[in-house]
C-alpha cells in the first residue's frame, strides 16, 4: 500500500487472507474509527477497510473536500489500488451517499465494484431538502450534532476538541448540502437501507426513495431510534452487513 492510500484506508484489524473485504464510509464530521467496532467484530474473518477523509484527527491539517463529487472522484482513486475481491460498502448518514457514488463509478470503470451496498441513516441520492447547517455559526452546527445525539456530549462541551473538529464537520456539511444526483443514477448491484424509525433527517419515504437507485435487489430494515440508531443496534447492525458478505454463520 501506498503511503497516500495508508492516508485514506485504515485497517484496524488487518486480514490479509480473508475471503471478502467490507469498506465502511463514515458519516459527516466523522472519521475511521467511528466503525473500530464492526473491524473487530469481523476480525479476521473480513479484511476491514475504514475510510479516512481529509481534514481530521492526523489528517487535520490537509484541507476538507467540500465537494461529495470530488471526494468520490478520489476515494474511487484509492480503491482502485486494492485487489480484487468479493466486497460490500457500508456508508452511514454522508458516508451512505459517498458509497453510493464510489460504487457507481467503480462500476462504470468494471473493476473493484461492490457486490453490495448497505445505505444507513440517509434518504434516497436523488431527493432534495433545504438544509444549510453549513452556513450556521458554530453554535448552530453543535446543535445539530446534538439533535442527532451521535456524539458525546462531553466531547462537545470541549472548546479546543471543538475547534479542531469544526472545520472538518462544516465541510463535510458544505459537501452534503450541496450534492445533487440524477433521478436515473443506479447501481447494478442490491442496495440494503437501514433507517431509524424517529430520524429527524431521513422519513420513511425518504429511505425508500433509494429503491429507483438499483437495478438489483433492494431491501429497507426500520430500527427504533433516531439518526444513530446504529449505536443501538450493533448486532443487528451487524447481522445485515454479515447477511450481504454472504458470511451469515459462524460470525454472530
Amino acid at each position: 500500500m501506498t503511503i497516500a492510500s495508508a492516508l485514506w484506508l485504515r485497517r484496524f484489524h488487518p486480514a490479509p487472507d480473508s475471503p471478502v473485504r467490507l469498506v465502511c464510509f463514515p458519516h459527516a464530521g466523522g472519521s475511521a474509527p467511528f466503525f473500530h467496532p464492526v473491524s473487530a467484530h469481523f476480525a479476521p474473518r473480513v479484511d476491514v477497510i475504514s475510510l479516512q477523509y481529509p481534514g481530521r484527527q492526523d489528517r487535520r491539517r490537509e484541507p476538507c473536500v467540500e465537494s461529495l463529487h470530488t471526494l468520490a472522484d478520489l476515494v474511487t482513486d484509492e480503491l482502485l489500488t486494492l485487489d480484487e475481491r468479493p466486497t460490500v460498502f457500508f456508508g452511514h448518514s454522508m458516508g451512505a451517499t459517498l458509497a453510493f457514488e464510489t460504487a457507481w463509478r467503480l462500476e462504470q470503470k468494471g473493476r473493484c465494484a461492490p457486490k453490495a451496498v448497505i445505505a444507513s441513516g440517509r434518504r434516497g441520492p436523488s431527493t432534495t431538502r433545504l438544509e444549510t447547517v453549513h452556513h450556521r455559526d458554530d453554535d448552530g452546527i453543535l446543535s445539530e450534532l446534538r439533535l442527532l445525539n451521535g456524539t458525546n456530549p462531553q466531547l462537545l462541551g470541549d472548546e479546543e476538541i471543538v475547534r479542531m473538529a469544526m472545520p472538518a464537520i462544516r465541510g463535510d456539511y458544505r459537501a452534503i448540502e450541496s450534492y445533487r444526483c440524477e433521478a436515473d443514477r443506479r447501481l447494478r448491484c442490491p442496495i440494503t437501507v437501514l433507517t431509524g424509525e424517529s430520524d429527524p433527517r431521513t422519513s420513511l419515504a425518504e429511505a425508500q426513495a433509494w429503491s429507483v437507485h438499483t437495478e438489483g435487489a433492494f431491501r429497507l430494515e426500520v430500527f427504533s431510534g433516531g439518526h444513530f440508531f446504529i449505536a443501538d443496534h450493533q448486532a443487528a447492525v451487524n447481522r445485515e452487513i454479515s447477511r450481504e458478505l454472504g458470511l451469515e454463520l459462524g460470525l454472530e
